[in-house]
Parts: structure tokens; C-alpha cells; sequence
């Protein structure tokens, strides 16, 4: 295989691309599509690929995952010139403090969240956004001069390795998952498809499923493959909540998803060997799956979760073989028999 997986997912992981802010992201993942498909964006921040011939009246799978991640945004600017900020997205509060940051102003601003000494603290343990701001070392009217409330906020750092294939980066959800459909469709070159595939790279996910829903509606898909991250067990977790690092994509079950899709994806793991675990939902998803399944008159959805650890921090974790076993997946089921 031509395709660098790790290279990619870096170079995905450093893009930065908060709700609504996705542009550096969007064009990341274009570049990387453009090797394998037929790519175009929208206004809305999607990235779409046509991989291939597509034929008149033969079914279309759309491989789909989402390229935002979670943030901040600038609300207010105080009198001293420190940022007021709020999450976008589901941002874990407790990673917020004391973290170096980047603002996404008129430039590039670096910041750092402000915290209490212990000793002059009068508070108890708990942390919420609502207390903290982002020192930028400016007055109010310099800061005013480079950022504007609406700009958006980052805890960034560079994906690196842990161990052998463990690697931990800002960002992994859901980059991880974009990467997987671009190995994927590395491992479908040459290859007869039983579908036309087309992908959806969509935006703002975490601020509500948006762009998968305009996206699906764009193409229109007959079923669809959704990949995003779901949590892996760390320390003292249920094990009846969590999957294991290392043990192959989770294939999810639930009332929203296509039960028939989801048992077609569990019968092509056990018939090419492939490893993989269960997800069993009780209700939504939580994922762009949510909005795809209900979109343009109905779309058999299922999703493929990668395993996880840390999710929403700027430390997030995960085993390489993993994601390479999710394309293997996605591969092997969109071949033709």
C-alpha cells in the first residue's frame, strides 16, 4: 500500500478545525481525497468525493466521517484585555486548566488559560469553563486589534507515538476516522466495487450532526458506512461501556441503524478474519449516523467505531491497528463477490 497512514492521520490531527471553523481541516482532507476520487466542498465546510465510474441506477454506498473537533470560541473581551470563553463542542472542562492555547484571530495568538495558585484559592476542587479566561498578555485595546468574539480556541500539540502503534494527539476524533476511509479507498484501488462509493468528509459533528445531514442530502446515498470513535476502557470502566484498545473497529447496534447492515458488516469481519467487537446502542448515537439514517427519505446506516481513550482532551489515544482493521473492514465489504 502507497498510503501512509500514520503521515496522513499527522497531518490531519495538526489541521485545525473547530465547529463552524473548519477551513485548514476541509482542505486537508480534500488533499488527501483527491488521490482516490473526484473532490468538491460547500459553503457549509463539506468535503465530497466520487470515487470512480458511477452508473445509472446501481445502488451508492457513501463513506462518511467527520472532520470538525472540539474547542473553544471567544465570547467577551474583559476590561484587562483577558478572553472570555465557552466550549464548542463537548470539550472535557477538567483538561482546560492551566493549558497553553492557540487563538485563531486576525492571526495566530498564543494564550494560556489562567488558573488560581492553590494557595490563594478559597473555591473547593471543581472546574468549569464558566471560571477561567485566556491570558493573551495584552491590554484590551491590543487585544481588541486580534481577536473578536466568534474566534475560536485550541489546546494544540502534535500527534507522537506512545508506544508500538499507540499514538495520542488532539483532534483523533474524528481524524482517526477520516483516515480509515482514505485507507480504505487506498485498499479499494484496482478493485471491483459491488457499489458506486462516493464520501462525505462533513463538518460540525460535535455541534450537532450539521453537515452530515446537508451532506447526505447532496448525495443521496442508498446506504452508508459512518465511522467515528467510541470509548475505550482505561482503567475501571464497564467493560458493558467500553471496548478494548487494540481489538479491531466496533460495529455498532441500535434502533437507528440498519440491523441488516450491521449483521452484513459482522458476517464479513468473521468471513475475512477480521477482528472486531460490538456496540450495542439502546437509542441514537450520538453520531453523524443519527441525521444520515433520517436523511433524503431514509439511508440504511451503520456506524464503525474506533477505539478511544481520553475522548474530547487535547490527549486523545489510539492503537493504529485499529483504524487499519476499519478500513480493512470498509474494503472488504464494498468489494464485489
Amino acid at each position: 500500500m502507497s498510503f501512509d497512514l500514520k503521515q496522513a492521520l499527522s497531518e490531519l490531527c495538526a489541521a485545525p478545525g473547530v465547529s463552524g471553523a473548519e477551513k485548514s481541516a476541509q482542505q486537508t482532507a480534500q488533499q488527501l481525497l483527491s488521490q482516490f476520487a473526484r473532490t468538491e466542498t460547500d459553503t457549509f465546510g463539506n468535503v465530497y468525493g466520487y470515487v470512480g465510474e458511477h452508473t445509472q441506477g446501481r445502488q451508492k454506498l457513501m463513506l462518511e466521517a467527520h472532520i470538525d473537533e472540539i474547542g473553544c470560541i471567544v465570547t467577551y473581551i474583559t476590561d484587562e484585555g483577558f478572553l472570555k470563553i465557552s466550549g464548542c463542542g463537548g470539550i472535557d472542562e477538567r483538561a482546560l486548566a492551566a493549558q497553553q492555547v492557540t487563538v485563531y484571530g486576525k492571526e495566530k495568538i498564543k494564550g494560556v488559560i489562567t488558573s488560581i495558585p492553590p494557595h490563594l484559592s478559597e473555591k473547593d476542587n471543581s472546574y468549569s469553563i464558566n471560571d477561567v479566561f485566556v491570558d493573551i498578555g495584552l491590554n484590551r485595546q491590543q487585544a481588541e486589534k486580534l481577536v473578536s468574539p466568534g474566534d475560536r480556541v485550541l489546546v494544540e500539540n502534535e500527534l507522537v507515538s506512545l508506544g508500538e502503534g499507540i499514538v495520542t494527539s488532539k483532534a483523533l476524533d474524528d481524524r482517526s476516522g477520516v483516515a480509515a476511509v482514505l485507507l480504505a479507498l487506498d485498499m479499494l484501488k484496482g478493485k471491483k466495487t459491488a457499489y458506486d462509493i462516493c464520501v462525505l468528509f462533513a463538518a460540525q459533528e460535535e455541534t450537532g450532526e450539521r453537515g452530515a445531514k446537508t451532506g447526505t442530502y447532496r448525495l443521496a446515498p442508498d446506504l452508508a458506512i459512518a465511522v467515528d470513535v467510541s470509548f475505550a476502557k482505561t482503567h475501571f470502566e464497564s467493560e458493558q461501556d467500553c471496548a478494548k484498545m487494540g481489538e479491531g473497529a466496533m460495529i455498532g447496534i441500535a434502533p437507528v441503524l440498519s440491523g441488516d447492515l450491521s449483521q452484513e458488516l459482522v458476517r464479513t469481519a468473521e468471513r475475512c478474519n477480521l477482528p472486531y467487537q460490538l456496540e450495542v446502542m439502546s437509542g441514537t448515537t450520538g453520531t453523524d449516523a443519527d441525521k444520515i439514517s433520517i436523511s433524503a427519505g431514509g439511508v440504511r446506516t451503520v456506524i464503525l467505531s474506533i477505539p478511544l481513550k481520553y475522548m474530547h482532551t487535547p490527549v486523545e489515544v489510539v492503537d493504529l491497528g485499529d483504524i487499519e482493521n476499519t478500513a480493512k473492514l470498509i474494503a472488504e465489504f464494498a468489494q464485489e463477490r
